[in-house]
Parts: structure tokens; C-alpha cells; sequence
């Protein structure tokens, strides 16, 4: 017989390691120890099966052929043996064994182990409510929670979300399709916080008001009340109270470290297990990887916790490779993150604006607004496109995209850029694909890192929808110049005595009605008109000029 491989933790990462590893070696005796009754599920589907769009819950558990992911499955078709409803409760590593407690009949077992594989991903956290035991609050981190939703939801018109991440906009995302009314609640200042910078963040909480969401940020939750039943009515922060006859808490997850801790296995500064580029703990026969170790960031170099699908299934596969002989590597994390709300795709890659300057990179910035594909394809959609780079060599640091274009292609592009150390003059020359139903001819990419290429050359001189604001609520003695189209200016436009609208076709002819000697800051739809604009007006003479990048596009702040 071959190695025997013990993986605890059964729901993504574990199963993964255990399919990568039978592949190579048909010998090797592989069992998974999960302590739950489910295994393998799609839990990144569950908000789509809240909102209704996946119809059939069974649809998580089962594979693309039909056929579900279970105990029997994992037997038949892998030959790894599942013991569910089994908890992992101490590692021997002199011994080498697994020490195991049977959930039902509270029978003790010793797994013995030549391999050992710590997939004990993450738990939520739970903050100190008052009151969070009342009915109708829930989590939404595993397939039960989403069930017990369900049962509920049918009979309720408002709900409260406490945490305004990855998973609780989700929740908001579902909840709104199902005719709900939302009201989110977040400590931080702005939603997404782990995601997106402030400026995109700001534009994205906008768009989703636009849409019917109440957000209420910088909002500390005191406690949840309820009737003499015990369900929950009221969420109570330190500001205000709200109706709530559903509250879905989401305030993140912490790595699920507690066994690997107890076995004396060195936790890194995250909190998070600390493994090298095989995966290994600082025990060489026991791995582990997903959401309960932590990465090196392949940017700034430094180790960080992101608990992401994505990172632990290519995880999976470089440990499968290393329990049975391999030498794979896992070289680190960009923290490449998608997802869709309402309609609204948002993706980043790489560091943000803030994490850059962290890291101690000198940082230069670049917002565009863009179509996705040519103006006239019926399907086309607009997204905002930011990108950081470093200022002094151009190499790519990050990015991140808002709206209803399709933002996800560029941020994969953006990624492989970054993974490969590439600068905005290299990425500038790869040859994207286009046709009209894809994208325009310069893809928003080029489009964005020519931006950059313009503001690194001082050809192109931008100012931010937040720098804009604030010069509007001051006594700044400048011109707003709109150079839109009339009907397109009576849409909505900034209502300022100092705005003043002039046709990007007109600008020559009526350069004489725009004041010399005070700074011109030109706003248009998406920030193409006004930099070229900015052009005209310093070919003319303007010595101050600046566009507001990504236009209108990018301005969270209402219009007239």
C-alpha cells in the first residue's frame, strides 16, 4: 500500500488535495475527516440560491455531471474514504497520529498519518450582541444558514445586514431580488472595505442606493431587541434604531487555527497557520492551505490573510502534488477578488491606492471611464477603471473596476500583468483581442495605461471626484468648465456659481469667454472630452488646467 494521507477539513480545500493526490498516486491510502454532515459544497453559490437563481439546493452539493459529492461519490470514483460528522481533536506528531471523536456516538479513534493535510478553513465572527441569540438573526457562511433563511423569508418585507464585505453585500444582492427592503449597517466608512479603495467604494455605494439600498456607515451596532417571542425586531446603533424582522450578521471570518495550535504548529503574524512556498507548517509531514493559512502578497512581500475560493483550489493542488512526493511551489497571492451586485460587476487585483503607500511604493494613480465594447454594439455597458502604478518606474501595482461593463476581463488582464512584473509602457503593446461585440479597439486596458503613460509624461493632468468636491465647498476662485453636450448638461450636471458650459466642439471658437489666470477644471461624461479639452485650453494659453478623471462617471456626489 501507498502513503497514508489524512486531509481534516472536508468542504473545498481538503477534497481538492485529496483529488489532485489520487491522480498521481493510485496506491496512496487517503482519508478525509470532516466534522460537519456536509462536504465538498459550493459555498460561494449560496447567495445566488438565497436570491433565487439558483433553483435547486441540490445544485451546490453535486458535480457538473449530476452526480452529488458525497460520502459514496468520493469512495466510487476517488477511493478516498470521508468520515463526516467526525471531529480532529488532537494531532500526535511524534506518533503521527490523528486523535478523532465520532459527532453521533461519541466513539473515540487514532487516525495513524504519513501525511498529514490541515484544510480547517475559517469560522465567522461573532460579535458580543445583545441580543443575537433572538430568531430571524442569521450568518450566512454555511449551507444550514442559508436554509434557515429560506424558511423564513417569504414572510418578511425588511431586513438588516450587519457588515457591509464581501458576503454581506452578497446577502444585500439577494435580499433585493427577492423585493426585500435592505438596510446595511458597517462600522468602517465605507462599504467593501477589504476590497476597493474609498473613491471606487464611494461611486459603488451609489449606484447600489440607486437601487433601493439604505447604508448606514460608520455605524457602531449596540445591540438587536425583540418581541416576548423571541424574534428579532430592532437593530439598535449608536445613532439610530431600524425595523428589522430579519438580520443577517457578516462581519468576517478568522482562520481556523485552534488544532493546528494545540499540535504546537507556528501561527504567523497574521494569526493565521504560517506555511512556506510547499505549504508545509515547520512540521515537514503536515501541510496546510485555504482559509486557515496565511500568503505571502507578491506585491508588497508581505504575508497577509485572504480567505478566498480561489486561492485555496490552486492550493489544493500544489499540496496534492506535495503529500505524494512533488516539489510545487505556491509562490504567493495577489488578492485578485470578483464579484457581482446588482448588476454591477466589481473586481480588484494587486494593492490599493492606500495598502501601496503602506507598502512604501511611491504611487502615481489613474482613473478612466470607458465602454466596455464600441459605442454602438446594442450590449455595450460602462465601468470605471483605476490603476496604480508605481510613480517612479511604471510598474504595475494594482487595479480596480466599478460598474455594469464587463470590469472582470480587465482585472484578469491587469493580474497577469502584475504577476509578471509588467509596466505600463509593456502593458500598453500586448496584443488584446478585439471586435465590437468584445470590446473597442483600444481595450480599456490600453486606454487606462495610456492615461497613466499621458500623467507620467505631464501630457495629461487630472484631479479626483473627491479633490473636485472638496474645491467646490471651498472659496477656491477657479472655472468649472462642463464641455458636454447642452441636453447632456440639463440631464444633470454640478451646480456651482463657477461651472460654466462650453461644447467641446464650440472650445476654440469660445476659448475668449473662459478667464486667464484661473485654474480650469473640465468635467464631462467619462473624462475623454475633458482631457482633451485640457489640450486645447493649455495649447490656447491656460497655464492651470485639469480634468476630472473617470468624468461624471466616477462622481458618487449627486447632480442638478
Amino acid at each position: 500500500m501507498g502513503e497514508k494521507i489524512v486531509i481534516i477539513g472536508g468542504v473545498a480545500a481538503g477534497p481538492k488535495v485529496a483529488a489532485r493526490a489520487r491522480r498521481l498516486s493510485p496506491q496512496a491510502e487517503i482519508a478525509i475527516v470532516e466534522r460537519g454532515r456536509l462536504i465538498s459544497y459550493a459555498g460561494c453559490g449560496m447567495p445566488f440560491y438565497l436570491a433565487g437563481q439558483v433553483k435547486d439546493f441540490q445544485e451546490l452539493f453535486t458535480t457538473p455531471y449530476g452526480v452529488k459529492r458525497d460520502e459514496e461519490f468520493f469512495l466510487s470514483e476517488r477511493n478516498v474514504r470521508v468520515f463526516t460528522l467526525t471531529e480532529a481533536v488532537a494531532i500526535n506528531r511524534r506518533k503521527k497520529e490523528v486523535a478523532a471523536v465520532d459527532l453521533a456516538t461519541r466513539r473515540e479513534s487514532v487516525i495513524p498519518y504519513d501525511k498529514l493535510v490541515l484544510a480547517t478553513g475559517s469560522v465567522p465572527v461573532v460579535p458580543p450582541f445583545e441580543g443575537i441569540g433572538l430568531q430571524g438573526v442569521h450568518r450566512l457562511n454555511h449551507p444550514d444558514d442559508v436554509q434557515k433563511i429560506m424558511d423564513q423569508i417569504e414572510n418578511v418585507d425588511d431586513a438588516v445586514i450587519i457588515g457591509a464585505g464581501m458576503i454581506g453585500m452578497e446577502a444585500a444582492d439577494a435580499l433585493v431580488r427577492r423585493k426585500m427592503f435592505v438596510t446595511v449597517v458597517e462600522l468602517q466608512e465605507q462599504i467593501l472595505p477589504g476590497m476597493l479603495d474609498a473613491d471606487l467604494a464611494a461611486v459603488l455605494k451609489a449606484r447600489l442606493e440607486e437601487r433601493g439600498v439604505e447604508f448606514h456607515l460608520g455605524e457602531k451596532v449596540l445591540r438587536l431587541e425583540g418581541d416576548e417571542a423571541g424574534r428579532v425586531t430592532r437593530v439598535v446603533t449608536e445613532k439610530r434604531a431600524l425595523d428589522a424582522a430579519l438580520v443577517i450578521i457578516a462581519v468576517g471570518v478568522r482562520p481556523n487555527v485552534e488544532l493546528a495550535k494545540a499540535a504546537g504548529l507556528t501561527i504567523g503574524e497574521t494569526g493565521a497557520i504560517s506555511v512556506n512556498e510547499y505549504l508545509q507548517t515547520d512540521d515537514p509531514d503536515i501541510y496546510a492551505l485555504g482559509d486557515c493559512v496565511e500568503n505571502l502578497h507578491l506585491v508588497s512581500r508581505r504575508k497577509v490573510y485572504l480567505p478566498l475560493a480561489s486561492i485555496a483550489a490552486r492550493q489544493g493542488r500544489v499540496v496534492g502534488d506535495n503529500v505524494v512526493g512533488g516539489k510545487s511551489k505556491f509562490p504567493g497571492v495577489l488578492g485578485t477578488t470578483v464579484l457581482k451586485l446588482m448588476n454591477i460587476n466589481v473586481g480588484r487585483t494587486g494593492l490599493g491606492e492606500e495598502q501601496a503607500r503602506e507598502a512604501g511604493f511611491s504611487v502615481s494613480v489613474a482613473t478612466i471611464g470607458t465602454h466596455d465594447r464600441t459605442h454602438y454594439y446594442p450590449e455595450h455597458g460602462r465601468f470605471l477603471l483605476k490603476l496604480i502604478t508605481e510613480a517612479k518606474t511604471g510598474r504595475i501595482l494594482g487595479a480596480q473596476a466599478v460598474g455594469e461593463g464587463d470590469a472582470v476581463k480587465r482585472i484578469d488582464v491587469l493580474a497577469c500583468a502584475i504577476n509578471y512584473g509588467a509596466g505600463i509602457d509593456d502593458l500598453a503593446h500586448v496584443d488584446l483581442g478585439y471586435a465590437p461585440p468584445f470590446s473597442t479597439p483600444l481595450d480599456p486596458v490600453h486606454h487606462c495605461v495610456n492615461t497613466a503613460r499621458n500623467k507620467a509624461q505631464g501630457i495629461a493632468k487630472g484631479i479626483t471626484a473627491q479633490e473636485l468636491y472638496s474645491k467646490l465647498n471651498s472659496q477656491d476662485d477657479f472655472v468649472l468648465l462642463d464641455v458636454r453636450t447642452p441636453s447632456q448638461y440639463r440631464a444633470g450636471h454640478i451646480e456651482d456659481k463657477r461651472a460654466l458650459l462650453i461644447p467641446i466642439g464650440e472650445l476654440r471658437r469660445r476659448v475668449g469667454e473662459i478667464p486667464q489666470g484661473k485654474e480650469v477644471i473640465v468635467v464631462c461624461a467619462v473624462g475623454s472630452r475633458s482631457y482633451e479639452a485640457q489640450r486645447i485650453l493649455e495649447g490656447a494659453g491656460f497655464a492651470n488646467v485639469r480634468f476630472l478623471e473617470g468624468g461624471l462617471q466616477a462622481w458618487p456626489y449627486e447632480l442638478d
